[in-house]
């Protein structure tokens, strides 16, 4: 008994010679980059980050925005063919505001680096059409290039990696005969398949609507919209994938979406822009890896494709999707009253059904109104 006595007082002597614990320890100076670029699209951003460490609480630190800001970025873009840089861009920063107020870290600012391009347009089922600007940095992205980021930051380390960009993307959402048929007889519900008839060089594809409708208070009318995922898959190239709009699942949408207000007078369809996003094998890979763990082995790699020079560390993305959207109108004039991206037993449904019922939808569609259906509006 006396030896254990002896030995538990040696114990303790130990550890009171130094009760002051390093929390912080050798701090490595880390990037965080994140970048996407689309070639559909004419804003170009990237947000560079640097974690951070210090002393005292460290969700209190997260609220400041300088701690994870570098304070100094020189960072650029340079598109290659055939090995050869043919055009550079420099970017620039800006302070946008759409930043989730509900997380740990400062919102809803947050400074982010851009570069302005024109868009490539999509037309007649084919995407890719580049637009040319008497100045050449305006010009469209060309889907046959590469680019590469490269970024110096503080002046002391540099970043960098090199995509291609998401090309050939299609879907029949642009067909002018596209029609979405939610429901038959009443209460009859229907599925209307959202195809990406290519997924040309994606290995991932989402599949999104935004419904739009109007809303009116006497002569005041407001447009409002929702979003509405109606699914994502891992995809082969230049292959086609099919996602089911269910039609239940809209009415139960346009429930939970649309708030109830007693002061509208009636409430009018607009139309469904359908949104198809196919994304490029690194973001394929990167959420691959950081998708939750469904075993007790909870150690899991890490992706990225990013490179950092020796003795730093970095974390992130730079790849590329490509999104099409194809807005379906609910009709297009009444020359044209035929075409409807919604068929009259599913505006039914919408103004007279058991889920959206009450909410005021009537049809202001040219054929339902020569036809005096009881669902037109008055």
């Amino acid at each position: 008994m006396r030896k254990v006595i002896l030995f538990f007082l040696t114990v303790c002597s130990l550890w009171s010679c130094n009760e002051k614990i390093d929390l912080i320890g050798d701090f490595k100076e880390t990037a965080i980059v994140y970048g996407l670029l689309d070639h559909s699209d004419s804003l170009h951003y990237i947000k560079i980050t640097r974690a951070f460490i210090g002393p005292g609480n460290a969700l209190e630190i997260a609220q400041i925005s300088d701690s994870s800001y570098f304070n100094s970025v020189e960072a650029i873009i340079e598109e290659i063919q055939n090995g050869v840089v043919t055009r550079t861009w420099e970017l620039r920063d800006t302070t946008i505001d759409n930043k989730d107020t509900n997380g740990v870290f400062y919102a809803p600012t947050q400074k982010v680096y851009y570069f302005k391009t024109l868009p490539t347009i999509f037309s007649s089922g084919i995407f890719g059409n580049i637009q040319t600007s008497s100045n050449p940095q305006m010009s469209s992205l060309n889907p046959n290039a590469e680019y590469r980021f490269k970024a110096i930051l503080n002046g002391e380390f540099e970043v960098s990696a090199q995509t291609e960009l998401v090309k050939n993307l299609t879907t029949t959402a642009s067909s002018q005969n596209f029609r979405f048929k939610f429901a038959g007889n009443p209460g009859e519900y229907k599925s209307t398949s959202v195809v990406a008839s290519n997924t040309g060089n994606s290995r991932i594809v989402n599949a999104k609507i935004q419904v739009q409708y109007g809303e009116y208070i006497g002569s005041d009318y407001v447009i409002k919209s929702f979003d509405w995922i109606v699914g994502e898959s891992e995809v082969i190239p230049n292959s086609s994938e099919s996602f089911g709009a269910n039609g239940l699942t809209f009415y139960n949408r346009v429930l939970a979406d649309v708030v109830t207000n007693e002061a509208i007078d009636k409430r009018v369809l607009r139309g469904f822009e359908v949104q198809i996003t196919g994304g490029a094998e690194d973001l394929y890979n990167y959420i691959l890896v950081n998708t939750p763990s469904s075993s007790l082995a909870q150690s899991k790699p890490t992706y990225t494709n990013l490179s950092v020079t020796e003795g730093y560390r970095v974390i992130g993305l730079f790849s590329s999707v490509q999104t099409i959207k194809t807005f379906r109108p609910f009709y297009i004039s009444p020359q044209q009253a035929f075409i409807r991206s919604l068929d009259k037993n599913s505006t039914q449904e919408l103004c007279q059904g058991p889920v959206t019922g009450f909410l005021k939808f009537c049809s202001d569609h040219p054929a339902d109104n020569a036809n005096n259906e009881p669902f037109a509006c008055d």
